[in-house]
């Protein structure tokens, strides 16, 4: 495994091709945090006997599995299988592009549940509420420059960023799924 992780190491860093996908990612970024502000705005109807309520506990499970293949793609990078962490990574941003679509799907939709729960839970609820949203915002354009440093071989960058963009993103993707638990009794 090593003689893989040294051919890789010894790629070229590709810097046209990572100036070009930063800028795509911060323009996606930007598009992400205006589709989130519309979703709130607008409501959009559906056809008589759709119904998308089935969504939250499908955004659970995709975020905990995004959990699962972080982790194992950071297994794969310490035991110096490039291959298997980029093919896992790729499936991660997948993961997460099928969260977002369907999110923004359920929530233009749907009008918000609201959580019920008094007390402690309540605080702990929204604590965990407002860390995960204030994670995911600040994390996705990291997540995605680290990914393109890695997919461009700047690979001292892609460490540089994983270090701190790996925590923030496994954070997003469980706490995500504890929200929605929390929040689960109160869905109509």
């Amino acid at each position: 495994m090593n003689d893989e992780r040294n051919q890789w190491l010894a790629r070229p860093p590709q810097e046209e091709l990572s100036k070009k996908l930063g800028l795509a990612a911060w323009i996606l970024s930007a598009a992400v945090l205006l589709l989130v502000v519309v979703m709130q705005k607008v409501k959009l109807p559906l056809p008589e006997g759709w119904s998308t309520t089935f969504l939250p506990p499908l955004h659970a499970g995709i975020n905990a599995l995004a959990a699962v293949v972080l982790l194992v793609s950071v297994i794969f990078i310490k035991l110096g299988n490039v291959r298997l962490h980029r093919a896992t990574m790729v499936f991660a941003m997948f993961l997460s592009v099928l969260f977002l679509l369907s999110y923004v799907a359920y929530h233009m939709t749907n009008d918000p549940t609201r959580y019920g729960g008094t007390g402690t839970m309540r605080t702990v609820y929204f604590l965990l509420l407002i860390t995960h949203i204030v994670s995911a915002a600040v994390s996705l354009p990291f997540i995605l420059f680290t990914f393109i440093a890695g997919w461009t071989n700047r690979f001292a960058a892609h460490r540089k960023l994983a270090r701190w963009v790996f925590p923030l993103w496994l954070y997003v993707a469980v706490t995500g799924p504890v929200c929605y638990w929390m929040l689960k009794p109160y869905y109509l």
